[in-house]
């Protein structure tokens, strides 16, 4: 298949997009893989971390797979070396350091998940210790003598951490050097990446240029705001969708979860996200929102099939719309949901147990700490009747409808 015209590409690598340095670079780079009918290497790296990953997430993927629409390759660059070290970018402090089995089992849920977005006959997954295993002790010294210390403390938070008496340790140093080398191995064509990794992608372009090669062009793109952002003074304000702070959408998440998160968000951030997260043209997008502004479209209904596309992308065809009965079923006429999960909690000879036990150990929260929040929070329900007692306990017997939350839902069983 034919590439594109060369504007037509442009138009849609550029949508989205905040940072493009050297964009008549990546004209040219068009023009001659065009020319040539050669697709360009397009590179973006993760580092697995955590095993989830969430719709903040995608923002790359998604333009990753525009990439690959347009007929380029794609290389998805799993950092199994760079986890270790661990990325110091926006960190106050030192990360702590993952083992090489974590890594390697986080990647294998990445690279499950992954596909959700890319199309797996059209990527390429590498491992980035495939190379950096190789440099050794002499070619990691003249990999560090590319690169000064001057440049790197241009960085915003090695230039804080160092103000403030904060720990910089050397080893920190090495990340960037190590994420630019990836692209010298790959001879990426183009490297795309959140605008909080702009001066990592700029090393790698600087790194290509020492070692002999055509420079990378950069891209990058906007850090989705979790799902608690509002809108202050004109400008959505919140922090990016992270999972340690629960205002995330996991790509793994249940149908109905994930849709009613995304309806839980304010009609500002709706836009935000359409802008970022949906595939419809932006013409479309455009007109969706001159209706709703014009007063022609409830907002709600504009929510409803953001909610509807992002569910059935990850979950299948009509997985959006069999959410929506159920979530309209359950929050608009307040009933139970109908799939509702059977769970056995073992109740170990005791009489009764304490309620943070009962939802930790019956899945509903993830650790004891957030059943308790939600405890205190008044988030809970027992039969319908709220529990905000931390102390409260609950009888072996059931079945009981245990609620958390708008969205989590149990019928269980103490024995």
């Amino acid at each position: 298949m034919p590439f594109p015209p060369v504007d037509e590409q442009l138009a849609l690598i550029l949508r989205g997009v905040v940072d493009v340095p050297a964009e008549d670079d990546l004209r040219k780079k068009l023009e001659r893989s065009r020319k040539t009918d050669k697709p360009l290497t397009v590179k973006v790296g993760f580092d697995p971390t955590a095993p989830d990953l969430h719709l903040g997430h995608t923002v790359l993927l998604t333009k990753m797979r525009q990439l690959q629409d347009l007929g380029h390759r794609v290389v998805f660059l799993i950092g199994d070396f760079t986890a270790m070290i661990g990325d110091p970018t926006g960190r106050s402090a030192t990360r702590v350091a993952l083992t090489r089995d974590e890594v390697l089992k986080n990647a294998e849920t990445y690279k499950a998940q992954v596909f959700k977005v890319l199309d797996p006959e059209r990527t390429e997954v590498r491992f980035n210790s495939e190379w950096i295993d190789q440099l050794g002790t002499t070619g990691t010294i003249e990999l560090a003598a590319k690169y000064n210390v001057a440049r790197m403390m241009e960085r915003e938070d090695f230039k804080t951490r160092f103000a403030t008496g904060v720990s910089i340790s050397i080893h920190e140093f090495l990340y960037p050097l190590m994420q630019g080398y990836d692209s010298v191995a790959l001879d990426a064509d183009i490297e795309l990446g959140g605008t909080d990794q702009l001066f990592n992608l700029l090393i790698g372009r600087h790194l290509m240029k020492e070692y002999g090669k055509e420079p990378q062009s950069v891209l990058t793109t906007p850090l989705l705001e979790g799902l608690d952002a509002r809108l202050v003074d004109g400008a959505i304000v919140g922090k990016k969708m992270s999972k340690s702070l629960g205002n995330y959408v996991g790509v793994d998440e249940p149908p109905l979860e994930m849709f009613g998160k995304l309806m839980s968000i304010t009609d500002d951030l709706m836009w935000r996200y359409f802008d970022l997260l949906s595939t419809r043209p932006s013409a479309e997008l455009k007109t969706l929102r001159e209706d709703v502004e014009g007063g022609h479209t409830n907002p709600r209904d504009a929510k409803v099939a953001l909610a509807g596309e992002i569910v059935s992308r990850y979950h299948g065809e009509g997985a959006g719309e069999a959410a929506r009965v159920e979530w309209e079923r359950i929050f608009s006429e307040r009933q139970l949901p109908s799939d509702m999960p059977e769970v056995t909690v073992a109740a170990h000879g005791e009489g009764t147990l304490h309620i943070a036990a009962v939802l930790r150990d019956a899945s509903l929260v993830e650790s004891g700490g957030e059943a308790r929040r939600m405890v205190t929070q008044g988030a809970v329900t027992i039969d319908g009747e709220k529990v905000t007692a931390l102390d409260h306990g609950v009888e072996v017997g059931g079945p009981y409808v245990i609620k958390v939350g708008k969205r989590r839902f149990a019928r269980v069983t103490i024995v």
